[in-house]
């Protein structure tokens, strides 16, 4: 079981704390091991095994826990009230007012208290308010390609990092593909069989979406124009020169349901001139670009999106907030921001002509303030720095620490 670092780094200051410990994310991110993980982690530091109480809420053995009586029930039927205890709730979002249980756990019992659940709009409802201030909350995605290396360190001493690079390009950063040595062709019916879950369980069911093949076309088409912006009007104007018409409302609502279970993230744009959010034109990314390649199969013309599509990733790993920058007539793929950092990056795939050199360096360039600002390519050989604008080679961006300084 190899380590989140991050996500355990980021939960550690609130073991033992009367705060409860919410991890969302994608289905098949690490969630569930990641609360193993945690269990361990208590046990070899003197927490007694009868003390910890798991429960997946997936698993048939917990069918009958679909509500918060009963699972409030359950856990007083199966811990002992006079020690502390640790409770485990895996995918919690299945259970109807669950946030009514957790609170009272809360109030009527020494508890130390995590949850995980795969829907973004787990804590939107006016139950939330019940745990106001009781909670935080750390979003899981698949793995970056930093991690992608802990679990390849077998092949780091004969394999090159461009090579393992190329690797987690196609495949992408589910850990179950990883966690085993996959042929391509099985990762990708893996992670197609992953996508299938998420679109059915995690959108259809929950939404009550009727018309899953309209679904399914939406989504192709946002993998499809990964790194282009568009709206919803495009989208619709797009079926209807297929002669079909489609309600933009109706694509408003399923590109909703999509981001709602993490499979898709929209990033809006950010006026650099007069500094405010543009509601239109956004750009779509997906939790994981081995989707991409799973669904529509590998196609090179799609490298440039695939590769915007890693750096937002990182970028969110990292815990930056996320724009797309306008200036003028000029577009910066992301601005990022955390605290008082802010960093512009630029994403291309090679910069071989003197053109594409221009076209990816000059938005940067024109941007007149202090923060750092980089190019990002797979040029391993282009070490110019233009203007105060730096390149950096993909591999090294995603293994680098520290390059915001």
């Amino acid at each position: 079981m190899i380590e989140r670092k991050q996500y355990y780094d980021a939960i550690s200051g609130f073991i033992n704390k009367p705060i409860i410990k919410i991890i969302t994310g994608i289905r098949r991110s690490g969630k569930s091991t990641f609360l193993r993980m945690l269990q361990q982690h208590l046990v070899e530091n003197g927490v007694s095994e009868n003390q910890i109480l798991y429960i997946n809420f997936e698993s048939f053995r917990f069918m009958d826990i679909r509500d918060s009586r009963a699972l409030y029930k359950h856990v007083i039927d199966n811990i002992d009230s006079k020690q502390k205890s640790y409770l485990f709730f895996d995918e919690i979002q299945i259970v109807e007012n669950w946030e009514e249980a957790v609170n009272s756990f809360l109030v009527d019992l020494e508890t130390d208290i995590y949850v995980t659940g795969s829907n973004s709009n787990m804590l939107s409802s006016e139950l939330s308010t019940l745990l106001t201030g009781r909670y935080v909350q750390i979003r899981m995605q698949p793995l970056v390609f930093s991690e992608f290396l802990k679990f390849h360190e077998s092949e780091i001493k004969s394999k090159s990092i461009d090579d393992l690079l190329l690797t987690f390009i196609r495949r992408g950063g589910f850990p179950s593909i990883h966690s085993v040595d996959y042929e391509e062709r099985d990762a990708f019916t893996l992670i197609g069989d992953i996508y299938d879950s998420i679109v059915l369980r995690d959108a259809v069911e929950r939404f009550k979406i009727k018309n899953v093949e309209l679904l399914d076309r939406i989504l192709r088409f946002v993998m499809d124009n990964i790194g282009n912006t568009f709206s919803a009007k495009k989208i619709a104007d797009y079926f209807k020169s297929q002669q079909r018409a489609v309600n933009q409302n109706t694509v408003y609502n399923y590109l909703d349901a999509l981001e709602s279970t993490f499979l898709i993230n929209r990033v809006n744009r950010f006026d650099l001139h007069g500094k405010e959010i543009l509601k239109t034109q956004e750009k779509f990314y997906l939790a994981d670009q081995g989707i991409i390649h799973s669904i529509l199969g590998y196609n090179d013309r799609n490298i440039p999106g695939i590769l915007e599509n890693i750096v937002y990733n990182e970028l969110i790993f990292r815990g930056y907030s996320v724009n797309i920058g306008k200036l003028k007539d000029k577009e910066i793929d992301f601005v990022a921001s955390k605290g008082n950092q802010r960093v512009y990056l630029q994403v291309t795939y090679k910069m071989e002509i003197e053109s594409t050199i221009n076209r990816e360096f000059g938005p940067l360039i024109a941007i007149d303030d202090h923060y750092p600002k980089y190019v990002i390519s797979m040029d391993n050989f282009f070490n110019d720095n233009i203007k105060g604008v730096r390149h950096m080679a993909l591999a090294q961006f995603l293994t680098t620490d520290n390059w915001e300084k």
